[in-house]
């Protein structure tokens, strides 16, 4: 190869590598690619995360509203027991004891609705034997609700008299003559959305005259 040959090829390869990228050039690409794709990864993760809590926040609401309906339904129907029981065993700010027909067969369960640890439970208890005792009743447990985050300020059942006047602790359960239910959930108190908070009152309709 001649010496002029050799200078033109390269001055050939000269121009082609000034025609393409060069390490910085390059490092620069992958950094911005790199960068982007982060960016997108973390704004999916967020929107994975976001629906997820919501669609838990929408399912424990729901679970929710299906326990109030219940308990209201069940304290509108209670009644004396299959013992004879006066229809409120007992009655507090979070939980509460009363009987009334579950299933609309002829016997009459202990129902129970209690707050422990965020969790809204319900307990049914059938009776047994002749005559009907609830002392080693047959005992279902079920969730309702959780996690319920009801405060002091916000008590889960609340009671009153027939002028409609509230009734506070120590409660005389032989004035009760209507209840308001009330569960507050929020799946996590430090994110959106805020806590739900789900009501419903209810009339005892089968209670003899009261004195």
């Amino acid at each position: 190869m001649t010496m002029r040959a050799f200078t033109q090829h390269q001055n050939t390869r000269c121009e082609c590598f000034g025609a393409g990228f060069t390490l910085i050039e390059t490092i620069v690409v992958i950094s911005a690619t790199a960068l982007v794709l982060i960016t997108l990864g973390s704004l999916i993760s967020y929107f994975y995360k976001t629906n997820a809590y919501a669609f838990e926040q929408s399912t424990a609401v729901g679970q929710a509203r299906g326990g109030v309906e219940n308990a209201v339904l069940y304290l509108r129907e209670a009644s004396y027991g299959s013992d004879g029981s006066y229809p409120i065993k007992s009655a507090a700010t979070s939980s509460i004891t009363f009987y009334a027909n579950t299933n609309n067969d002829s016997v009459i369960e202990r129902v129970a609705y209690t707050l422990i640890n965020k969790t809204f439970y319900r307990t049914v208890a059938t009776p047994t034997g002749n005559p009907l005792t609830y002392v080693g009743a047959s005992i279902a447990t079920s969730t309702i609700s959780m996690p319920v985050v009801n405060g002091t300020s916000t008590p889960m059942f609340r009671y009153f008299n027939k002028a409609g006047t509230e009734l506070f602790a120590p409660i005389d359960i032989s004035e009760i003559s209507s209840i308001r239910v009330t569960v507050v959930v929020d799946v996590n108190v430090n994110r959106a959305p805020v806590a739900f908070t789900l009501s419903g009152g209810a009339t005892l309709r089968n209670l003899k005259n009261q004195p």
